[in-house]
C-alpha cells in the first residue's frame, strides 16, 4: 500500500506558526507541518461529527486492503493509495503567469533508481493538481547520498558515488545513475511540464563530469554551505563560465527517515494511529515495513510582489512486507 502524506498550504494553515527556520535540522518544517495538518484534519472531522478514531481496523493479514470504512474519516483511500490527510487542492488565486513555481524533488536513500520515473510522475502530478497549474518553472533534483563540502570542492565525489551506486538498479557508478535519472527529467522538459532544471550539491568537478552527458543543462546549482558567503572560487568561476546560477539551501540530505514516519503515524504519543508501533505489532495499526520513497517541496511566488502564496510538501511511503524490493 502507498501512503501519500501532505502538509497542505503551510502559508495559510496552522502549521505555518510552528515553522522554525533557524533550527539546524531542515526537516523540522516538513515533520511539524505534516503533524499539524493531520491534527487539523482530525479536529475538523471531530467537529463535523465524523468518526476520527484510528482503532483496531487496519490489519492487513493476507495482502487484501481493508474496506474503505475501516480507515479514519480524515483520510481518503483510492485504489492502493491512502491519502493522509484527505484535503481539497488550493489552486492559485491569480493567473498562472503571475507566479514562479519552484519545486525540489528528493529521491530518498535505499530506493532503486529504476523507480524514479514513476516516482517523478507521481510527485509532479500531485503538485500540479494542488496548485491547479499545468507547468513548473523550475525543478531542482536532490540525489540521495550526494553532499557538498565547501572546504573541499571537487573531492566529495567518492562518497556520493558510493552511496548512489549502493541503491543503483545495476550497480553502476553514481554518475551514470544520476545521468540516467536526469533523462527522465529532460522528458518532462521536452513535454513542456518543466521549464528549467536544476541540481543540488554539485561541486565544480561533479558539474564538469555531468554537463557533457546532458541534453538539457541545469540552470541552477543549489548547494548547502555552513556560511552562505563562503563558496569555493573554483565553483564560482566554473558556474559563471557555464551560465549556471548558484543558490544556497539548508535542506537535509535524508529529509524523511523511515523511523520518522513510524513516529508520525504510529500509535504512540503525538502519533496519528494509522501505523502499527512495529511492522508486526498487534496494536490495531497498519502492519508491515515502512519505506519512504520520495519527498517533494513546492513554492508558488507572486513575482511582482515577491510574496509566497503557496508552499507545502508531499511525501510518499510504501507499506508492506517487502518495500525495499521491486514489485
Amino acid at each position: 500500500m502507498k501512503l501519500i502524506l501532505s502538509t497542505s498550504n503551510i502559508m495559510t494553515s496552522g502549521s505555518s506558526v510552528i515553522r522554525r527556520p533557524t533550527v539546524t535540522k531542515s526537516n523540522v518544517e516538513l515533520i511539524n507541518s505534516l503533524r499539524a495538518n493531520i491534527v487539523e484534519a482530525q479536529a475538523a472531522a471531530s467537529i463535523t461529527g465524523a468518526d476520527s478514531s484510528t482503532s483496531s481496523i487496519f490489519e492487513i493479514s493476507d495482502g487484501t486492503p481493508p474496506q474503505k470504512s475501516g480507515y479514519p474519516s480524515w483520510t481518503r483511500k483510492e485504489g492502493d493509495t491512502l491519502y493522509i490527510p484527505a484535503h481539497e487542492p488550493t489552486p492559485l488565486a491569480e493567473p498562472r503567469s503571475s507566479y514562479k513555481i519552484t519545486v525540489k524533488l528528493f529521491y530518498l536513500p535505499g530506493i532503486p533508481p529504476s523507480r524514479r520515473c514513476e516516482h517523478t510522475k507521481q510527485a509532479i502530478s500531485l503538485v500540479l493538481k494542488e496548485l491547479g497549474a499545468e507547468s513548473i518553472d523550475l525543478l531542482i533534483v536532490s540525489y540521495p547520498g550526494v553532499s557538498f563540502d565547501a572546504d573541499d570542492d571537487g573531492d566529495s565525489e567518492a562518497s556520493s558515488a558510493e552511496d548512489d551506486s549502493a541503491v543503483s538498479d545495476d550497480g553502476a557508478h553514481g554518475m551514470e545513475t544520476m545521468v540516467r535519472t536526469w533523462r527522465v527529467l529532460e522528458a518532462f522538459h521536452d513535454n513542456g511540464i518543466i521549464d528549467k532544471l536544476g541540481v543540488s550539491e554539485f561541486s565544480s568537478d561533479r558539474l564538469a563530469k555531468f554537463l557533457p552527458q546532458t541534453k538539457i543543462r541545469p540552470s541552477k546549482d543549489q548547494i548547502n554551505v555552513k556560511d552562505c558567503c563562503v563558496v569555493p572560487k573554483t565553483l564560482i568561476m566554473y558556474a559563471k563560465q557555464e551560465g549556471i546560477e548558484l543558490l544556497t539551501h539548508n535542506d537535509c540530505t535524508d529529509i524523511l527517515p523511515s523511523g520518522t514516519i513510524r513516529e508520525l503515524l504510529g500509535p504512540r504519543k503525538e502519533g496519528a494511529g494509522v501505523l502499527a508501533a512495529t511492522a508486526d505489532a498487534d496494536d490495531g495499526g497498519l502492519k508491515g515495513d515502512i519505506a519512504p520513497q520520495w519527498v517533494i517541496k513546492y513554492t508558488a511566488v507572486v513575482e511582482d510582489r515577491g510574496v509566497i502564496e503557496n508552499k507545502g510538501y508531499f511525501a510518499m511511503a510504501q507499506v508492506g512486507s517487502c518495500t525495499g524490493e521491486e514489485s
